[in-house]
């Protein structure tokens, strides 16, 4: 178990995020979890104490630099930080011509330039802590666009390659930088209307992905000996083509 450290979840909303904050917590750790709509993290924050755990909610737009570095001082001061991790999303769908500059600016905002504001921030403080983890989701089109994805392909992609450039920069500093690559849909009541308005009722087994299953992984990769760190890793259920 974790002695007197703390963990920063950027994005802790109520599938992938919330999954990470419990996986961290039932090791230990002192859990920040911050998104947009702080109030909506108090049933998390409730569920982590009932079961021990130690998780602090924060009210957080990281699209701005002032607002995560207080959220980053505020968990660091709480406990000295282990590992942050970036789990924004920003997933949209719009044809080329439809995508305006206001739809194209806000999803890199939210998907490229706060994973810098946070990644920056984060490796100021595990310098100073003697190292950590620093983790980044990703998706499919971080490494690949598609019909309708110009505006988030690209600001994924420059989130796999900021990452790509603080880990050879920061391994050095004993700073594990990785990036994950979540290649299918998750399994949430958001994905499951989707499909319903699809038309499909029944979904194959092995098409979605658990939440817990995913947060599983972040603690492997934080678990890992520093001769042998992964950088990039892509999750996909066993039922997904690719």
């Amino acid at each position: 178990m974790a002695s007197q450290r703390s963990v920063a979840v950027v994005g802790a909303g109520d599938f992938i995020g919330a999954a990470i904050c419990r996986r961290f917590a039932a090791e230990g750790f002192h859990v920040h979890g911050g998104r947009r709509q702080g109030e909506k993290l108090g049933p998390l924050a409730d569920e982590i104490a009932a079961s021990g755990g130690r998780f602090t909610g924060h009210t957080l737009d990281a699209r701005n630099e002032d607002a995560v570095t207080a959220f980053l001082d505020a968990a660091n001061a709480t406990a000295p930080l282990e590992a942050v991790i970036f789990n924004i999303g920003a997933n949209v769908n719009f044809p080329l011509l439809e995508t305006t500059e206001r739809v194209f600016r806000k999803v890199w905002e939210m998907a490229c330039y706060a994973g810098f504001l946070t990644g920056r921030e984060a490796a100021r403080h595990l310098i100073a802590n003697g190292g950590g983890s620093i983790f980044f989701t990703g998706a499919t089109a971080s490494t690949r666009g598609g019909k309708g994805y110009a505006a988030f392909a690209s600001a994924k992609a420059g989130l796999r390659l900021l990452a790509q450039s603080m880990a050879r920069e920061l391994g050095p500093q004993n700073i594990h930088v990785a990036h994950l690559v979540i290649d299918a849909g998750v399994d949430t009541d958001f994905v499951r209307q989707r499909y319903a308005e699809r038309g499909i009722t029944e979904i194959p087994e092995g098409a979605l992905m658990n939440p817990a299953s995913i947060a599983e992984t972040y603690w492997q990769l934080h678990r890992q000996p520093r001769d042998a760190w992964t950088h990039e890793l892509d999750l996909r259920p066993h039922g997904e083509t690719w």
